[in-house]
């Protein structure tokens, strides 16, 4: 066991005028498996590419491990697999990458196919098990669920739980409760480390705002009433300052003692709840600084006039000559959360766009309601590219209520000015998440919604569709999320 210590950490990207992280010192024990969390944009990557070295900063960062970073960069992935393992390790022995493709549940044959001919589902693994082939380094995993289905999901999962001495980045609940042991979070003002899985983590957060929440409340109707009580005693004991050159005792001596110094007296007491109440307001400043704002969302459903919406009956879908899904079955009816399930490659995206009224290869029957209104949000986000303004008026959108979801979804008033090319993967997500909740629609197609966006996005976006009961489809791999929204399955 070693310790990696993070002192005074002091970083902002160039141009900035805010820093990125302030001050920022922590430890991390590298035996652990460190669950990594934080809003969009909070610098989770940044800060992993600051432990390799990748940017200069202020502070300190001291380890006695070498770090290694995931996923790793293929540049010729032309060749086959074997020689591409062999790049990014070159001393590895063949019967350990046997061993870790064997707990991947990766047939060795894959060894000696191109590797740009692999799933990204089986790239994935196969990277994995290459970076646990490397000895005496921290490993730097960084949203490895991305290409997984929800059964590889769980196959990496448990395969990561028989690991140690890493940082994953996953916005996946139940991907990360079944591997972690600790919780490294990215605060609105620091970073800080729990000992537990995400779940703990995420109650003892809620049991500390709510503390926070109440504390401040108490706090705010005290400073009223001090203040309230401070002005009356000043008020009162300024009155009687003005006065006590004028008083006579008994009507024949000018009173300069008793008035005066009951004047003085209360003076000395509207300082005393003036100090009070100011130790009251520093003390209400230390709270709500590390509240992640999770304010409603809001969907403008339409109802149609007919209960089904939509109806596919034994429809097989192509890729040129090959079938991707077979005999698939099902309507969509007016308040249905439907949830398409399978593997990477079984077409659930195909049947997606189908109902979205794209030109696919398909047999079968595909019925779809006249006049009905979609919102569709596609897997891809490369499109994004220029800035909000132009994007909601483009695509016919309120642009204050669009900005205003973003907000809600945690986007900083900065990020406004910015580029959409420059988002991250997670925000670029937020953009099309938002500008479905600014159509009106009958029905709303997801295609993986959620991928790379933080976790409290992903709670609040939960709230807000068992709040509205939209007519939706979607494909989504986060089990917890699809668990907790779908009223049904289908099965590609």
């Amino acid at each position: 066991m070693s310790l990696i210590n993070v002192t005074n950490l002091t970083f902002a990207y160039d141009g900035s005028y805010d820093n990125l992280f302030e001050n920022v010192s922590f430890q991390i024990d590298t035996d652990r498996k460190l669950g990594f969390t934080g809003r969009n944009g909070r610098g989770k990557t940044t800060f992993l590419n600051l432990l390799l070295g990748k940017y200069e900063y202020r502070g300190n960062i001291s380890a006695n491990v070498s770090f290694d970073y995931f996923p790793f960069d293929v540049v010729n992935k032309e060749n086959n697999t074997f020689d591409v393992i062999s790049d990014i390790s070159p001393d590895f022995l063949n019967w350990k990458i046997m061993r870790e493709l064997s707990l991947l549940e990766v047939s060795e044959d894959i060894l000696y196919r191109p590797f740009n001919s692999l799933s990204f589902g089986e790239q994935t693994k196969v990277l994995l098990a290459t970076l646990f082939l490397k000895e005496n380094s921290f490993f730097l995993i960084d949203e490895p669920t991305n290409h997984l289905d929800m059964n590889a999901r769980e196959l990496v999962s448990d395969y990561l739980n028989t690991k140690s001495g890493f940082i994953l980045v996953s916005h996946d609940r139940a991907f990360l409760d079944n591997c972690i042991d600790h919780i490294l979070s990215i605060n609105k003002t620091n970073i800080d480390i729990q000992k537990g899985n995400f779940s703990s983590w995420w109650e003892n957060k809620k049991r500390q705002d709510n503390f926070e929440f109440e504390e401040n409340e108490k706090l705010r109707e005290g400073i009223s009433r001090l203040s309230e009580s401070a002005k009356r005693t000043s008020n009162w004991s300024h009155e009687v300052e003005k006065t006590k050159y004028g008083t006579r005792n008994s009507g024949s001596k000018v009173d300069k003692g008793y008035v005066g110094h009951k004047a003085a007296k209360m003076m000395k007491r509207s300082k005393s709840i003036e100090n009070r109440r100011q130790s009251a307001i520093d003390e209400k400043t230390k709270l709500l600084k590390n509240i992640e704002e999770c304010d409603s969302l809001k969907i403008f459903p339409l109802a149609y006039h007919k209960n089904r919406l939509a109806e596919l009956e034994n429809v097989s879908i192509f890729y040129d000559e090959k079938i991707v899904c077979k005999d698939i079955s099902f309507a969509i009816e007016q308040g249905d959360r439907i949830a398409l399930k399978g593997k990477n490659g079984s077409g659930k995206s195909t049947i997606i766009k189908l109902i979205c009224g794209e030109d696919i290869n398909y047999l079968g029957t595909y019925r779809k309601g006249s006049q009905l209104k979609i919102s569709y949000v596609s897997q891809d986000t490369s499109h994004l590219r220029g800035n909000l303004t132009d994007y909601a008026v483009n695509n016919e959108i309120d642009e204050s209520l669009f900005k205003s979801i973003l907000r809600k979804l945690g986007f900083s008033r900065v990020q406004f000015e910015k580029d959409m090319s420059t988002f991250s993967g997670g925000q670029k997500k937020k953009v099309l998440i938002a500008r479905s909740l600014c159509e009106q629609a009958h029905l709303y197609l997801w295609d993986e919604p959620l991928n790379y966006m933080d976790v409290i996005s992903r709670i609040q976006i939960e709230e807000l569709l068992l709040e509205y009961k939209p007519t939706i489809l979607f494909v989504e791999h986060d089990s917890t999320f699809s668990e907790n929204i779908a009223t049904k399955f289908v099965n590609t």
